[in-house]
């Protein structure tokens, strides 16, 4: 089983900003958090706003307590939008139910964690860290 030790966290990290680059987005944000919901590391690109990592974490925080991606519980909003309301509720205003918050499987499936993005639109922020966590042999779940 592949584990989300700080250093795969950190390259997660580093080739989301790189992807972001190459893609010529707006300055990211991005989180990893374990399996339990908390944050592993953290980075903002210089120039993006200081409420980044707020929304960043609110992404994966999302996808790993809900143990569905920010693509997902968009949909669950649409659909249901007094059940996000009440996870919301449950999670203290936490949630951001968006594309951008992955979920890190291993190749089996099992979840180790999750990724924040943000900074440009929602689907490019999970474009960009969708390549990241590929690149270190991990699955995104989007």
């Amino acid at each position: 089983m592949a584990n989300l030790s700080l250093r795969r966290a950190r390259t997660i990290i580093r080739k989301t900003l790189e992807q972001g680059r190459e893609m010529a987005l707006k300055p990211l944000s991005v989180v990893v958090l374990d399996a339990g919901g908390h944050v592993m590391a953290f980075e903002r690109e210089d120039g993006a706003s200081p409420g980044r990592f707020q929304i960043a974490h609110g992404k994966a925080y999302g996808a790993v307590m809900l143990g569905m991606p920010g693509s997902a519980q968009m949909q669950r909003a649409e659909d249901q939008a007094y059940f996000m309301a009440a996870v919301n509720g449950v999670f203290g205003g936490q949630v951001i139910p968006v594309p951008g918050g992955i979920l890190l499987r291993d190749s089996k499936g099992a979840v180790l964690g999750a990724v924040g993005v943000t900074g440009d639109t929602s689907d490019n922020d999970a474009a960009a860290g969708k390549a990241a966590v590929e690149a270190v042999g991990l699955v995104a779940d989007l």
